[in-house]
Protein backbone atom coordinates (compact mmCIF):
# COMPACT_ATOMS: atom_id res chain seq x y z
CA UNK A 1 0.00 0.00 0.00
CA UNK A 2 2.66 2.52 0.76
CA UNK A 3 4.65 1.58 -2.12
CA UNK A 4 1.35 2.37 -4.69
CA UNK A 5 1.46 5.50 -2.82
CA UNK A 6 4.93 6.55 -3.44
CA UNK A 7 4.50 5.49 -6.89
CA UNK A 8 1.75 7.65 -7.09
CA UNK A 9 3.44 10.36 -5.48
CA UNK A 10 6.21 10.20 -7.99
CA UNK A 11 3.55 10.54 -11.10
CA UNK A 12 2.20 13.00 -9.62
CA UNK A 13 5.37 15.25 -8.84
CA UNK A 14 6.42 14.54 -12.45
CA UNK A 15 3.51 15.62 -13.83
CA UNK A 16 3.62 18.71 -11.87
CA UNK A 17 7.04 19.37 -12.86
CA UNK A 18 5.89 18.86 -16.81
CA UNK A 19 3.28 21.15 -16.22
CA UNK A 20 5.62 23.91 -14.89
CA UNK A 21 8.05 23.53 -17.58
CA UNK A 22 5.42 23.76 -20.45
CA UNK A 23 4.14 26.46 -18.61
CA UNK A 24 7.90 28.14 -18.52
CA UNK A 25 8.36 26.97 -22.22
CA UNK A 26 4.86 29.00 -23.11
CA UNK A 27 6.33 32.22 -20.75
CA UNK A 28 9.60 32.24 -22.23
CA UNK A 29 7.62 31.49 -26.05
CA UNK A 30 5.61 34.70 -25.78
CA UNK A 31 8.64 36.48 -24.69
CA UNK A 32 10.34 35.91 -28.13
CA UNK A 33 7.44 36.39 -30.07
CA UNK A 34 7.20 39.70 -28.74
CA UNK A 35 8.80 42.75 -31.71
CA UNK A 36 11.70 44.61 -31.20
CA UNK A 37 11.00 48.24 -30.78
CA UNK A 38 13.13 50.75 -32.47
CA UNK A 39 12.90 54.63 -30.63
CA UNK A 40 14.17 57.71 -32.57
CA UNK A 41 13.78 61.08 -31.14
CA UNK A 42 14.86 65.08 -31.75
CA UNK A 43 15.17 67.96 -30.01
CA UNK A 44 13.88 70.61 -31.43
CA UNK A 45 14.33 74.35 -30.51
CA UNK A 46 11.88 77.47 -31.85
CA UNK A 47 13.57 80.28 -30.86
CA UNK A 48 11.22 83.05 -28.45
CA UNK A 49 9.00 79.95 -28.39
CA UNK A 50 8.76 76.27 -27.64
CA UNK A 51 10.99 73.30 -27.02
CA UNK A 52 10.23 69.78 -27.76
CA UNK A 53 11.18 66.51 -28.41
CA UNK A 54 10.05 64.96 -31.96
CA UNK A 55 9.85 61.29 -31.30
CA UNK A 56 9.21 58.39 -33.72
CA UNK A 57 8.54 54.68 -32.62
CA UNK A 58 8.99 51.62 -35.31
CA UNK A 59 9.32 47.84 -35.69
CA UNK A 60 10.07 45.45 -38.06
CA UNK A 61 7.15 43.26 -37.88
CA UNK A 62 6.38 39.82 -40.49
CA UNK A 63 9.47 41.53 -41.98
CA UNK A 64 8.02 44.73 -43.00
CA UNK A 65 9.05 48.33 -40.63
CA UNK A 66 5.97 49.43 -39.76
CA UNK A 67 5.19 52.48 -37.06
CA UNK A 68 3.60 52.00 -33.90
CA UNK A 69 1.01 53.78 -32.24
CA UNK A 70 -0.94 54.41 -29.54
CA UNK A 71 2.55 53.56 -26.97
CA UNK A 72 3.07 55.36 -24.39
CA UNK A 73 6.41 57.34 -24.16
CA UNK A 74 7.95 58.19 -20.96
CA UNK A 75 10.76 61.11 -20.57
CA UNK A 76 13.33 61.54 -18.26
CA UNK A 77 16.00 64.27 -17.67
CA UNK A 78 19.05 62.68 -16.27
CA UNK A 79 22.26 64.34 -14.69
CA UNK A 80 24.56 63.42 -11.78
CA UNK A 81 21.34 64.18 -9.37
CA UNK A 82 19.74 61.66 -10.64
CA UNK A 83 16.55 61.06 -12.86
CA UNK A 84 13.65 63.11 -12.81
CA UNK A 85 10.48 62.09 -14.90
CA UNK A 86 9.70 64.70 -17.01
CA UNK A 87 6.20 63.58 -18.38
CA UNK A 88 4.92 61.35 -20.94
CA UNK A 89 3.09 61.20 -24.19
CA UNK A 90 1.64 58.95 -26.86
CA UNK A 91 2.51 57.97 -30.36
CA UNK A 92 -0.36 58.43 -32.79
CA UNK A 93 -1.18 56.50 -36.00
CA UNK A 94 1.85 57.50 -37.76
CA UNK A 95 3.78 55.95 -34.59
CA UNK A 96 4.85 59.68 -33.59
CA UNK A 97 5.01 61.63 -30.73
CA UNK A 98 5.23 65.27 -29.78
CA UNK A 99 6.52 65.83 -26.29
CA UNK A 100 6.60 70.16 -25.28
CA UNK A 101 8.71 70.96 -22.86
CA UNK A 102 6.81 73.56 -20.33
CA UNK A 103 9.35 74.62 -18.33
CA UNK A 104 13.11 74.53 -20.04
CA UNK A 105 14.65 75.62 -16.96
CA UNK A 106 13.60 73.04 -15.30
CA UNK A 107 15.71 70.80 -16.83
CA UNK A 108 19.53 69.81 -15.15
CA UNK A 109 22.47 69.80 -17.55
CA UNK A 110 26.26 68.33 -16.60
CA UNK A 111 29.22 70.49 -15.67
CA UNK A 112 30.09 70.89 -19.65
CA UNK A 113 26.31 72.20 -20.10
CA UNK A 114 24.90 69.16 -21.81
CA UNK A 115 21.59 67.93 -21.40
CA UNK A 116 21.05 64.60 -21.23
CA UNK A 117 17.24 63.24 -21.86
CA UNK A 118 16.24 59.14 -21.97
CA UNK A 119 13.07 58.55 -23.91
CA UNK A 120 11.84 55.38 -22.63
CA UNK A 121 9.23 52.61 -23.26
CA UNK A 122 8.16 50.17 -20.85
CA UNK A 123 6.78 47.63 -23.22
CA UNK A 124 3.60 45.53 -23.44
CA UNK A 125 1.93 42.11 -24.70
CA UNK A 126 3.33 43.25 -28.13
CA UNK A 127 6.24 45.04 -28.26
CA UNK A 128 9.73 44.83 -25.70
CA UNK A 129 10.85 47.46 -24.16
CA UNK A 130 12.89 50.12 -25.61
CA UNK A 131 15.01 52.90 -24.99
CA UNK A 132 16.72 56.02 -26.62
CA UNK A 133 19.47 58.30 -24.95
CA UNK A 134 20.04 62.05 -26.70
CA UNK A 135 22.08 64.77 -25.73
CA UNK A 136 22.47 68.22 -26.68
CA UNK A 137 23.69 71.64 -25.82
CA UNK A 138 21.15 74.83 -25.34
CA UNK A 139 22.35 78.17 -28.64
CA UNK A 140 20.54 81.13 -29.45
CA UNK A 141 19.76 81.61 -33.25
CA UNK A 142 18.63 85.01 -33.44
CA UNK A 143 17.13 86.61 -37.59
CA UNK A 144 16.56 90.04 -38.74
CA UNK A 145 15.14 92.00 -42.10
CA UNK A 146 18.27 94.25 -42.93
CA UNK A 147 18.23 96.41 -46.18
CA UNK A 148 21.17 97.34 -47.92
CA UNK A 149 21.73 99.11 -51.38
CA UNK A 150 18.31 98.75 -51.74
CA UNK A 151 18.26 95.07 -51.26
CA UNK A 152 17.09 92.56 -48.49
CA UNK A 153 18.92 90.76 -46.53
CA UNK A 154 17.96 88.12 -43.60
CA UNK A 155 21.07 88.53 -41.00
CA UNK A 156 21.61 85.59 -38.48
CA UNK A 157 23.67 85.04 -36.04
CA UNK A 158 24.81 81.93 -33.98
CA UNK A 159 26.13 81.61 -30.39
CA UNK A 160 26.20 79.69 -27.07
CA UNK A 161 24.94 80.86 -24.10
CA UNK A 162 27.56 82.68 -23.17
CA UNK A 163 27.06 84.62 -26.50
CA UNK A 164 30.22 83.25 -27.95
CA UNK A 165 30.32 82.57 -31.80
CA UNK A 166 29.84 79.52 -33.12
CA UNK A 167 31.29 79.63 -36.72
CA UNK A 168 31.41 76.78 -39.33
CA UNK A 169 27.74 75.70 -38.63
CA UNK A 170 25.41 75.61 -41.56
CA UNK A 171 21.98 77.61 -41.26
CA UNK A 172 19.51 77.45 -44.64
CA UNK A 173 16.45 79.77 -44.90
CA UNK A 174 13.30 78.64 -45.75
CA UNK A 175 10.12 80.32 -46.34
CA UNK A 176 6.85 78.90 -44.95
CA UNK A 177 4.39 77.64 -47.12
CA UNK A 178 1.25 75.90 -46.43
CA UNK A 179 2.31 72.20 -47.48
CA UNK A 180 6.09 72.72 -47.71
CA UNK A 181 8.56 75.26 -47.34
CA UNK A 182 10.54 76.47 -49.60
CA UNK A 183 14.19 77.11 -49.87
CA UNK A 184 15.82 80.35 -50.66
CA UNK A 185 18.84 80.80 -51.80
CA UNK A 186 21.64 78.12 -51.02
CA UNK A 187 21.05 74.88 -49.18
CA UNK A 188 23.62 75.64 -46.54
CA UNK A 189 25.11 78.91 -45.53
CA UNK A 190 28.10 78.30 -43.28
CA UNK A 191 28.30 80.84 -40.30
CA UNK A 192 31.85 82.93 -40.69
CA UNK A 193 33.75 83.68 -37.32
CA UNK A 194 30.91 85.62 -35.87
CA UNK A 195 28.90 82.73 -35.48
CA UNK A 196 26.86 85.31 -38.64
CA UNK A 197 25.30 84.35 -42.35
CA UNK A 198 23.93 87.55 -44.14
CA UNK A 199 21.58 86.20 -46.88
CA UNK A 200 20.08 88.35 -49.81
CA UNK A 201 16.78 88.03 -50.59
CA UNK A 202 16.86 88.29 -54.26
CA UNK A 203 13.63 86.22 -55.57
CA UNK A 204 10.57 88.44 -55.65
CA UNK A 205 8.09 85.94 -53.85
CA UNK A 206 4.26 86.55 -53.13
CA UNK A 207 2.42 86.29 -49.95
CA UNK A 208 -0.73 87.00 -48.71
CA UNK A 209 -1.19 90.76 -48.09
CA UNK A 210 2.64 91.10 -48.67
CA UNK A 211 3.59 89.13 -45.53
CA UNK A 212 5.94 86.36 -45.41
CA UNK A 213 7.41 84.52 -43.13
CA UNK A 214 11.24 82.98 -43.15
CA UNK A 215 12.64 80.22 -41.10
CA UNK A 216 16.15 80.25 -40.53
CA UNK A 217 17.14 76.64 -39.30
CA UNK A 218 19.72 74.81 -37.85
CA UNK A 219 18.59 71.50 -38.89
CA UNK A 220 19.47 68.10 -36.68
CA UNK A 221 22.92 69.13 -35.58
CA UNK A 222 24.50 66.23 -33.61
CA UNK A 223 25.94 68.81 -30.84
CA UNK A 224 22.48 71.12 -30.71
CA UNK A 225 19.91 69.13 -32.40
CA UNK A 226 17.16 71.29 -34.64
CA UNK A 227 17.06 75.14 -34.04
CA UNK A 228 14.83 77.70 -35.45
CA UNK A 229 13.95 81.56 -35.24
CA UNK A 230 11.15 83.52 -37.04
CA UNK A 231 11.67 86.41 -39.45
CA UNK A 232 8.26 87.89 -40.41
CA UNK A 233 8.27 90.66 -43.15
CA UNK A 234 5.73 92.56 -45.59
CA UNK A 235 8.43 92.58 -48.31
CA UNK A 236 6.14 89.86 -50.63
CA UNK A 237 4.07 90.38 -53.85
CA UNK A 238 0.79 91.19 -52.33
CA UNK A 239 -2.11 88.47 -53.30
CA UNK A 240 -5.51 88.02 -52.40
CA UNK A 241 -6.14 85.08 -50.20
CA UNK A 242 -8.90 82.73 -52.23
CA UNK A 243 -8.67 79.96 -50.04
CA UNK A 244 -12.03 78.50 -48.99
CA UNK A 245 -10.83 76.47 -46.06
CA UNK A 246 -12.19 78.31 -43.14
CA UNK A 247 -16.14 78.66 -45.17
CA UNK A 248 -18.49 76.01 -44.95
CA UNK A 249 -17.85 74.00 -48.25
CA UNK A 250 -18.25 69.98 -48.78
CA UNK A 251 -14.32 69.69 -48.67
CA UNK A 252 -13.44 71.93 -45.11
CA UNK A 253 -13.15 70.08 -41.96
CA UNK A 254 -16.09 68.59 -40.11
CA UNK A 255 -16.93 71.62 -37.82
CA UNK A 256 -17.38 73.64 -41.22
CA UNK A 257 -19.88 71.73 -42.21
CA UNK A 258 -22.41 73.45 -44.96
CA UNK A 259 -26.04 74.57 -43.05
CA UNK A 260 -28.22 72.67 -45.69
CA UNK A 261 -25.94 68.87 -44.96
CA UNK A 262 -27.07 69.72 -41.53
CA UNK A 263 -30.35 70.87 -41.81
CA UNK A 264 -32.13 68.12 -44.77
CA UNK A 265 -30.46 65.25 -43.01
CA UNK A 266 -31.79 65.85 -39.62
CA UNK A 267 -34.96 66.33 -40.94
CA UNK A 268 -34.89 63.13 -42.47
CA UNK A 269 -33.99 61.26 -39.08
CA UNK A 270 -36.60 63.23 -36.96
CA UNK A 271 -39.28 62.46 -40.04
CA UNK A 272 -38.20 58.27 -40.02
CA UNK A 273 -38.27 58.18 -36.45
CA UNK A 274 -41.51 59.88 -36.36
CA UNK A 275 -43.25 57.76 -38.73
CA UNK A 276 -41.78 54.76 -36.85
CA UNK A 277 -42.95 55.96 -33.35
CA UNK A 278 -46.35 56.47 -35.61
CA UNK A 279 -46.45 53.17 -36.62
CA UNK A 280 -45.85 51.61 -33.09
CA UNK A 281 -48.44 53.63 -31.38
CA UNK A 282 -51.12 53.14 -33.68
CA UNK A 283 -50.21 49.10 -33.68
CA UNK A 284 -50.32 49.47 -29.87
CA UNK A 285 -53.66 50.96 -30.12
CA UNK A 286 -54.68 47.94 -32.16
CA UNK A 287 -54.09 45.22 -29.54
CA UNK A 288 -55.23 47.21 -27.35
CA UNK A 289 -58.38 47.60 -29.09
CA UNK A 290 -58.89 43.48 -30.19
CA UNK A 291 -58.16 42.50 -26.31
Amino acid sequence: MRGQNNIRSFFISLLSLLILGLSVQDIQAQEVKKNKLRLNAQYVKISNGQSYFDIKASARVEKKNVAVSGIEINVYNTSEEGQIELGKTATNHNGKGKFILKDFNALKSDTAGVFNVLISFKGNEMFSRAKRNISFKNVNLSAEMVVKDSINYIEARLTDMDENPIAELPLKIEVQRLIRNYLLGDEFNMTDDNGTIFVPIEEQLPGVDGKLIFEVVLDENDDFGTVKTLVESDIGIPIVDESTFDKRTMWSTRDKTPIFLLIFPNILIIGTLGLILYLIINLFRISKAKS
